[in-house]
C-alpha cells in the first residue's frame, strides 16, 4: 500500500508543482537586478551555465526565458520528479552527475552546449551541503568553454520547506526577485589551483546574490552549512 501512494504521488507531484510555478509567475511581480549580466555572458562565449544554490530552483524556469536550456539532474528519485517538473518547461535533461556517471554527463553537457543550448547546475546539489559549490561546475565550464552566469532568486512571502537545502517556495502575489552575478569564464588551461580560485568565486559569487535577494524583498538569509538553523 505504501508502494502505491508513492506511486500516485510521484505522478501527480510534478503536474501539480507545474501549476503552481506557473500561478506563481502570472500572479507575482517578478523583477530582475544586473540582468544586463547575461548578455555579457553571451557576448563572452555565446551560451552560458546558468548556476543557482539548489535551495533556490523553484522559479528558476523563468530566470532566463528566452533560450533552450538543458539542466544536469542526478539520478535520484527527487531529482527526477524535479525532472518531470523541468521538462513541462520545455527543459532538456541531462542525467548523472559531474562525479557519478561524470564522463557520460559531461559528454552530454557537451553535446547540448555545441547544440546551442544553455547549460544549467545547480553546484551544491544533488544532496549538499548547501551553499558550498562542488568542483563539477568548473569542470564543466572548461570543458564546454561556456562562462559560468550565477543566478538567485528570492520573494515575500514565502516558505523554506524542512529539506535539507531549505527550499524557498514564493507564495502567488508575492514580490520576487531574480539577482544575476557577473560572468565567470573557466580557461581551457586553468590548473588545479586556478580552478579551486575560480570555485571559490562562483561560491562567494553565489552567496553574495542570495543575500543580495534577500535582503531587497526582505526576507532573512537562507542558511549557509547544515549546522544553521532558520
Amino acid at each position: 500500500m505504501k508502494s502505491l501512494k508513492r506511486r500516485i504521488v510521484q505522478s501527480l507531484a510534478p503536474a501539480a508543482a507545474y501549476r503552481y510555478i506557473r500561478l506563481v509567475a502570472a500572479t507575482s511581480r517578478l523583477d530582475r537586478e544586473n540582468d544586463a549580466a547575461r548578455q555579457r555572458a553571451r557576448d563572452a562565449t555565446g551560451t552560458y551555465i546558468l548556476a543557482f544554490w539548489h535551495a533556490r530552483f523553484v522559479m528558476m524556469p523563468y530566470a532566463s526565458p528566452d533560450h533552450r536550456l538543458a539542466a544536469l539532474l542526478s539520478r535520484h528519485r527527487d531529482a527526477r520528479m524535479l525532472g518531470s517538473v523541468l521538462g513541462r518547461f520545455g527543459y532538456d535533461l541531462v542525467w548523472g552527475s559531474t562525479t557519478t556517471g561524470g564522463a557520460s554527463a559531461a559528454r552530454e553537457l557537451l553535446r547540448r552546449a555545441r547544440d546551442g543550448w544553455d547549460l544549467g547546475i545547480a553546484p551544491d546539489g544533488p544532496r549538499g551541503p548547501r551553499r558550498i559549490a562542488q568542483p563539477g561546475v568548473v569542470a564543466v565550464a572548461r570543458l564546454t568553454g561556456r562562462a559560468i552566469l550565477p543566478v538567485s532568486f528570492s520573494a515575500k512571502p514565502m516558505r523554506r520547506l524542512r529539506s535539507w537545502d531549505r527550499t524557498l517556495v514564493p507564495a502567488p502575489f508575492c514580490r520576487g526577485l531574480f539577482v544575476f552575478g557577473e560572468p565567470i569564464v573557466v580557461p581551457r588551461d586553468a590548473d588545479s589551483a586556478e580552478q579551486a580560485r575560480l570555485l571559490a568565486q562562483v561560491n562567494g559569487s553565489l552567496d553574495q546574490i542570495s543575500d543580495r535577494a534577500d535582503a531587497t524583498v526582505g526576507v532573512p538569509a537562507s542558511p549557509r552549512d547544515a549546522n544553521d538553523t532558520d
